[in-house]
């Protein structure tokens, strides 16, 4: 099985996985982000081993915050939780898809070489235009806020910077990937990392009635 195949099948997995939780809601989604958040901070104190107690302390928040986040989105804002959490999930997943493979076909211009090599600002571009894309249609079709289709190009951009900010981790810590949980794609930490800012701020705009 070919290292593509076995990388889009256990998204597919893991996809299954959120959505179904997602619909479910309730204490099956506060166990399941309980339990990410958790395999995160694991993943994020192996790879800080050594840089001092303000790095633990700091990965605990930032492993708390999305799982937080998420769980407020989902069971907090109204008969639209759970319409939202998906529009977050689209934004997040769009992002890492465009990305991927405008990158893999059009990608040229290294985005930040020094942090992450493979990663070109055509890259950033198809992701944002996939966040774009895939987001406005899921706020026409639930009728979420019109701040949405806005903010869904600015949360890829966020989303990208979280990528960029998990790759300068394991390039200082010198690991390839955060843990090895999940075929074709390492830890949660890889493939959680643009979530984490998505989350957080689309947390941030529910609050502030963007949402």
């Amino acid at each position: 099985m070919s290292e593509l195949t076995t990388r889009i099948l256990s998204a597919i997995a893991m996809i299954a996985l959120a959505l179904a939780a997602a619909v479910v809601g309730g204490y099956t989604f506060a166990v399941l982000a309980a339990a990410i958040a958790t395999g995160m901070f694991y993943e994020w104190l192996r790879i800080t081993r050594g840089w001092g107690p303000a790095w633990a302390i700091g990965g605990f928040f930032y492993c708390l915050a999305p799982a937080l986040a998420l769980l407020w989105v989902r069971d907090r804002s109204g008969s639209e939780g759970l319409a939202l959490l998906l529009w977050l999930f689209l934004v997040t997943w769009s992002t890492d898809i465009g990305a991927y493979f405008a990158g893999r076909n059009f990608g040229k211009r290294k985005l930040a070489p020094s942090i992450s090599p493979n990663k070109t600002v055509e890259g950033l571009v198809g992701g944002i235009a996939a966040a774009a894309l895939f987001g406005a249609a899921w706020v026409w079709a639930n009728e979420l806020g019109p701040a949405l289709l806005f903010l869904a190009p600015l949360f890829a951009v966020a989303a990208q910077a979280g990528d960029l900010f998990e790759s300068k981790m394991k390039r200082q810590a010198g690991v390839k990937d955060s843990g090895d949980w999940l075929p074709g794609h390492g830890g949660l930490l890889d493939r959680l990392d643009g979530l984490v800012p998505v989350a957080v701020l689309t947390f941030a705009a529910q609050a502030a009635g963007l949402a």
